[in-house]
């Protein structure tokens, strides 16, 4: 029997605003403030308000959003909730003052470079009751949505999610099992709970060149692999190979073009959270799911790294 949930909604939370502010100027900076500035009509992102952003660089204004310092930001009443899109390093320490400053925030993957760091965040959005929200905008892709569909219900005997991309600044994005943990959220999702049996990774330092594999078994003891390739040229690009009892899927279904991006589906669950519509289910689900991953993100990080052993 399918469970239903039924939210009550008080007057006052239907007429709520939160004031929010976009930390960090980048791509997605851009696009949260692009979205912040125009919600979806009749949607949760209309109990949004833009009150400005912070950035480094000096901008003065982009469009009709003002530049603010980021003390101005932690110490206005006004403002209700960050948006971090800074770089994966600073995600931590900006996640933890605008907590401390008593603000609900939503940060871009990966929340922070270490689990244990994760679960000292969450642990304390918890102790001061805001909402702790992780982008993971590769669960709402048509392609996603069409390929767990696909997935759904099957036994599974083998995969591999293979992914290449472009070079990345580990200084900045951090380990490629951190920095790469879109792929891993897909697994996790789609298979369940993973068991790291193997992680090695290749360095072509002179090459900038970067290979890491990671073998998982599956609660039902079944091999997955996850490959994470980047070098100089190489196409953003993911392959799989998923083979079921019933057959192999090698390709992405084909997936309809999505009428609402990404980056706005996510403010909608953003603004879901901060109104109480999402049920606790939800809620504890996505915390076991984000946070097992930065859990197994730091075990393969952990296997990486170990020297490698030298017999006799």
């Amino acid at each position: 029997m399918k469970k239903c949930c039924i939210f009550l909604v008080s007057s006052s939370q239907v007429n709520k605003m939160f004031g929010t502010v976009v930390v960090g100027v980048g791509i997605a900076g851009l696009a949260r403030i692009r979205d912040l500035m125009n919600p979806m009509p009749s949607s949760p992102s209309e109990h949004l308000k833009l009150l400005g952003f912070v950035s480094r660089r000096n901008f003065g204004n982009i469009n009709e959003a003002k530049q603010i310092s980021l003390e101005d930001a932690l110490r206005s009443k006004e403002i209700h909730a960050a948006f971090i899109s800074t770089e994966n390093r600073s995600h931590e320490e900006t996640i933890r003052m605008f907590l401390e400053a008593g603000k609900h925030v939503l940060v871009e993957y990966p929340m922070a470079l270490s689990a244990r760091a994760a679960h000292e965040l969450w642990e304390m959005a918890e102790q001061k009751g805001k909402v702790l929200h992780v982008e993971h905008i590769e669960l709402l892709t048509e392609e996603y949505k069409q390929l767990k569909k696909e997935v759904a219900g099957k036994d599974l005997v083998k995969g591999t999610l293979h992914f290449t991309g472009s070079i990345l600044d580990e200084t900045k994005a951090g380990f490629p099992a951190f920095s790469g943990i879109a792929r891993l959220t897909w697994l996790i999702d789609l298979f369940g709970d993973l068991t790291v049996t193997s992680a090695t990774r290749e360095e072509q330092k002179d090459k900038n060149y970067s290979r890491m594999t990671v073998h998982f078994q599956t609660a039902n003891k079944k091999p997955l692999t996850w490959i994470e390739e980047r070098g100089p040229g190489m196409r953003r690009e993911k392959k799989i190979n998923f083979c079921f009892t019933s057959g192999c899927l090698e390709n992405f279904p084909q997936a309809p073009k999505s009428a609402v991006g990404l980056f706005m589906q996510d403010q909608n669950l953003f603004a879901k959270k901060l109104l109480g519509q999402v049920s606790k289910e939800e809620l504890a689900a996505e915390k076991w799911r984000i946070l097992r991953c930065l859990d197994l993100a730091g075990m393969i990080q952990q296997q990486c790294e170990q020297p490698e052993k030298i017999c006799p």
